[in-house]
């Protein structure tokens, strides 16, 4: 949309007689989208008259909006599944989602990608999540066209279409739409929140962070959290968009506003206070098979799902609660406890935001969107887990190692708090799909991608409790609002011509529970994982990847074509419980060349690239540079724009002056869930390698250093990602200390932490200084040199 801007300059002098016409006020349009005018010039003859004395009328900008426009909220939660929310049915309480859901409708049939940035992009443009680069995850970014990481400028966010229109535009909360190597304090900012339309973003770039010690952003600019015992995200996001909110009536009341509330829970790490994990003790001892039966009656009796619709099985490849040992029993149901408290404290927090906007009196013509999920619960906990990114890095280990681990920590008390990055068995995120049959990763079986959807607007919508099933996806939330609002799809967006929207509207379906079905065709694909449907026909086929199988070998012998395809009548058969394949192979034939279509034109091939670098974790995105020279004051450089130093051979060349006992943190590369560390405890010096807590390897100077000069070097050699390395310590070019660590990290310690130099910010990668953290080095660091080294 191309607007046209009148400047008319009136300058007036004494003696020369200027005739300006009534409501002329010269106008400028900043770049955040407010209305100025000129300062008022001094009073001066204008046709016999003084400027006090006219006519003259301040004329507002023209609006673009129509009149009333209404506000607009969209709180997206992350990784909890349609079985979670009491609201609905679960266990989980979920009062604010029941209080939204009071005052609005609910969709039973609307669908996610099936996993985080896909499903955030796929949101905010309106299109399919390949179809804007976006086929994975933003640190499992490839160079293929749709799994680049980067949302093109030719599919404008709506945050970017409204702000022009005249919203205010802001977002809380995660982002994770950026590319992991681009997320530093120098940019490129291209990609950052502020430069897709939202005119203030307070939250974290990556996929995740520590709920205590989160890597937080405020615009452009990296801020520590306040170190405060009773801190947590949740609540410091909800504080920020109140604060915003209120600022927004101070300074631009008149203009209605776009706020996107995306807090971290309850994706893992699950960090919550223990009075909130407490309110479940005892309540999942039975277990997630259990669970399940108790939840699929309830959400039949309560009509949030069909009569007739059956509940699905547990996968074969999945443990079923009875093949828990008693022993570990204790341990994985405390896993589900912190995280259905994390979940209803993060529900709290939006309620917070809900209340405010009713006490500032805009509920009423505020359409407030509440997603639960931008996937569904997802089993990247494996068999349950004290560091969640040891799934993501394909580290074997065994729940024995990880209960020793936690005793050491401090037993059953120490999860859910900044000790560690606990994430529940995967038999409690296919609990909190019920009643379907998959996770989180798995785009081809609901579960995964079916997540319940509330809209509240009391002005446009009439309150009604029955479900909305008409089939539904993400990407329709763009269109419906350009629908309310009467845009039509600009063309052109800040001079780039505009791809066309892949969702439809759902306006249709505001005050008409029964309206047929629109049509729509939507393609799904993840890690190999896809399906396809149109016209109430869903065909699909799972892939090769399990995420609740640790480790899982094979997936270099995958071949696509050889997968075989499921075919479901969703008319007939609510949760995929059915089968029809083989009674009607013409069909999937049929809805294998749509879906073949669509990921054609959606820039979905290689089918399964998402899976490339768990094959080939050498190729994760990183920096270009294999030199680098840190200061005293380089502190947060995110781990994929890092050295590669926990994965790759390397040697670090430290030059400080010291006095007596020096101690404090000379270098750290990202935190307590793993990482590695240099530092100084009373004079010695101390090298840590944090193999997400399940392997500890420490190199400690016998002597301590002498106040004065010194040269500290520490070399690692290693022969490819997972191997083990050699380690070895000089100070004052005299080796100290030497051993092997017994295996390294293959992809990311991980997700959002950073490389920090004479302190470590953020999560604290040794228990040694964890309660002194961040730690910060009392002498005087001249330079840190990191040199990578190939292998022979």
């Amino acid at each position: 949309m191309k607007i046209k801007l009148l400047f008319s300059i009136v300058f007036v002098f004494v003696g020369l007689n200027v005739h300006c016409q009534e409501n002329q006020t010269p106008k400028v349009r900043p770049s955040d989208g407010s209305v100025l005018p000129f300062p008022e010039p001094p009073t001066a003859s204008i046709a016999g008259e003084s400027l006090a004395e006219s006519k003259h009328v301040r004329r507002k900008y023209p609006s673009h909006l129509p009149k009333d426009a209404p506000n607009i909220v969209i709180v997206l939660m992350d990784d909890v599944g349609f079985g979670l929310p009491s609201t609905f049915g679960g266990e989980v309480n979920t009062p604010t989602l029941s209080k939204v859901y009071n005052n609005g409708i609910a969709y039973n049939e609307f669908h996610t990608t099936s996993i985080c940035s896909p499903t955030r992009a796929s949101l905010l443009t309106g299109r399919n999540h390949t179809r804007v680069g976006n086929g994975t995850i933003a640190e499992r970014a490839v160079d293929w066209d749709g799994y680049t990481g980067i949302i093109p400028k030719e599919a404008a966010t709506i945050a970017e279409v409204l702000k022009n229109y005249g919203y205010r535009t802001s977002a809380f909360g995660k982002w994770h739409n950026t590319p992991a190597n681009q997320t530093s304090k120098m940019g490129p900012f291209d990609y950052w929140p502020v430069n897709y339309g939202f005119q203030h973003f307070y939250g974290f770039l990556g996929g995740e962070t520590s709920q205590y010690e989160p890597r937080l952003i405020n615009d452009f600019t990296p801020i520590e959290p306040p170190h405060k015992e009773n801190y947590h995200l949740s609540v410091d996001l909800a504080d920020n968009a109140i604060e915003w909110l209120e600022d927004r009536k101070a300074f631009a009341q008149d203009e209605p506003f776009f706020l996107y509330f995306a807090p971290g829970a309850g994706h893992g790490p699950h960090h919550i206070f223990k009075e909130w994990a407490d309110k479940y003790k005892g309540k999942f001892d039975d277990g997630w098979d259990a669970y399940r039966e108790r939840v699929f009656k309830r959400q039949k009796a309560m009509g949030w799902i069909p009569k007739d619709a059956q509940l699905t099985e547990r996968n074969e490849k999945m443990a079923s609660w009875a093949s828990i040992p008693e022993s570990e029993r204790p341990f994985q149901a405390r896993l589900m406890e912190i995280f259905a408290g994390f979940v209803e404290h993060c529900d709290s927090q939006v309620g917070r935001i809900y209340d405010k906007i009713d006490e500032m009196g805009l509920k009423e013509n505020t359409i407030f969107i509440y997603i639960w999920g931008d996937n569904g619960s997802s089993a990247e906990g494996q068999n349950g887990s004290i560091s969640e990114l040891l799934a993501q890095n394909n580290i074997p280990n065994t729940i024995a190692q990880q209960i020793s681990t936690l005793k050491e920590l401090g037993g059953l008390d120490v999860l859910g708090t900044a000790h560690t990055d606990n994430m529940y068995n995967a038999g409690w995120a296919w609990a909190g799909n019920t009643p379907f049959k998959n996770t989180k990763l798995v785009a081809s079986h609901f579960g995964g991608t079916r997540n319940p959807l509330i809209i509240s607007w009391p002005k446009g919508i009439k309150p009604d409790k029955t479900p909305r099933s008409q089939f539904h996806h993400v990407n329709d939330l763009v269109p419906t609002l350009y629908d309310v609002l009467g845009i039509t799809p600009p063309k052109v967006v800040n001079g780039f011509d505009q791809i066309p929207l892949d969702g439809i509207s759902m306006k249709y379906t505001f005050n008409d529970p029964k309206a047929k079905p629109a049509p729509k065709t939507q393609f799904f694909d993840n890690n190999g994982s896809r399906g396809i449907y149109k016209d109430g026909w869903y065909a699909c086929t799972f892939g090769p990847l399990y995420p609740w199988i640790p480790a899982q070998k094979g997936l270099a012998e995958w071949d696509s074509k050889k997968d075989v395809w499921e075919l479901y009548d969703l008319t007939k058969d609510y949760t995929q419980h059915n089968d029809l394949a083989a009674k009607n192979p013409k069909k999937v034939q049929e809805m294998e060349k749509v879906f073949l279509d669509q990921a054609g034109s959606n820039k979905d091939f290689p089918i399964g690239a998402g899976i490339w670098l768990r094959l080939h974790p050498e190729d994760v995105i990183t920096s270009p540079n294999t030199s680098w020279t840190f200061s005293q004051t380089s502190t947060r450089m995110p781990e994929f724009a890092a050295p590669g130093l926990g994965k790759k051979s390397n040697k670090v060349l430290v030059d400080i002056d010291i006095q007596e006992n020096a101690n404090g943190v000379l270098y750290a590369l990202a935190g307590a869930g793993g990482g590695l560390t240099c530092f100084m405890e009373n004079g010695k010096v101390v090298y840590e390698y944090n193999m997400m807590l399940i392997q500890r390897t420490t190199l400690e100077s016998k002597e301590k250093l002498k106040a004065g000069k010194h040269t500290i070097e520490i070399t690692t050699v290693l022969a490819k990602p997972l191997a083990p390395a050699t380690v070895t310590m000089k100070i004052d070019g005299t080796e100290t200390a030497s051993g092997t660590v017994p295996m390294t990290v293959p992809a990311a310690f991980s997700a959002n932490e950073t490389f920090d130099v004479g302190t470590d910010l953020g999560s604290p990668v040794s228990l040694r200084y964890f309660d002194k953290a961040p730690f910060a080095f009392n002498g005087k660091i001249n330079s840190v040199k990191v040199d990578l080294i190939k292998n022979n």
